[in-house]
């Protein structure tokens, strides 16, 4: 009994540690997030920095980029907001550096999906927002079907694969929100949220280790009372 109640308080306080170092790592990745939401829009990454284009260092920067939208190759993938269910509009963008990168330019409900429901801006456009790093293969047990139109997750690689585009940016951006609020589709609704219940869990392990040594000490104490 005493070999088995060491091993689980190492174990429990082992599994606490661990904790305590993903508190670390939670609340330094979100001063990063909050830094970066916070600092003012850089050009958005062109195609000699993809390879280093990562979700660590990169996602929810702030950028900007200037192109004119292909709304012939518009895709909706389902999404679930604030304002209930309906689609993210993704349009790409082409440069005039010769690569596309793909727009998430907001949300439609369900029963405004329609091209004619929503603004089409001819010309340049100067769009900025939230570089979003791609999401592969679609939802949980829920796989995007370019070939029925159905859309789970933004996958770049899918979305151009399925709208011919040759050279294209590997994320996305999150569109900022439009001039008009009432205007389609709505911009803006990124939502930026990381639970944080390492410490908890921290202290959960702590006490189970604590609770289980108290434990053992009074048993074995029993024990040797009753042996005496």
């Amino acid at each position: 009994m005493a070999l088995a109640s060491t091993v689980g308080v190492i174990l429990f306080c082992g599994l606490g540690i661990w904790q305590v170092q993903r508190l670390a790592w939670k609340t330094d990745l979100i001063a990063r997030v909050e830094a970066r939401l916070a600092a003012p829009a850089v050009p958005a990454p062109a195609e000699a920095d993809w390879p280093g284009i990562a979700s660590g260092p990169d996602e929810y920067r702030r950028v900007e980029v200037t192109g004119q939208f292909d709304f012939s190759r518009d895709r909706l993938v389902q999404a679930v907001t604030q304002q209930g269910p309906g689609f993210w509009v993704m349009t790409p963008l082409q440069t005039d550096q010769g690569w596309a990168v793909w727009i998430n330019r907001g949300f439609v409900p369900q029963d405004r999906r329609e091209a004619a429901d929503r603004i089409q801006p001819s010309g340049d456009q100067a769009v900025s927002g939230l570089l979003r790093i791609t999401q592969p293969d679609g939802a949980f047990l829920r796989s995007n079907d370019p070939a029925a139109g159905r859309w789970y997750s933004r996958d770049v690689e899918a979305l151009s694969a399925d709208a011919g585009l040759a050279t294209h940016a590997p994320y996305f951006i999150d569109a900022d929100p439009g001039q008009d609020p009432q205007a389609l589709p709505v911009g803006g609704l990124t939502v930026v949220s990381f639970r944080n219940s390492h410490l908890s869990y921290a202290l959960t392990w702590f006490a189970m280790a604590a609770g289980l040594a108290l434990g053992a000490f009074y048993v074995l104490r029993a024990d040797r009372r009753l042996g005496d």
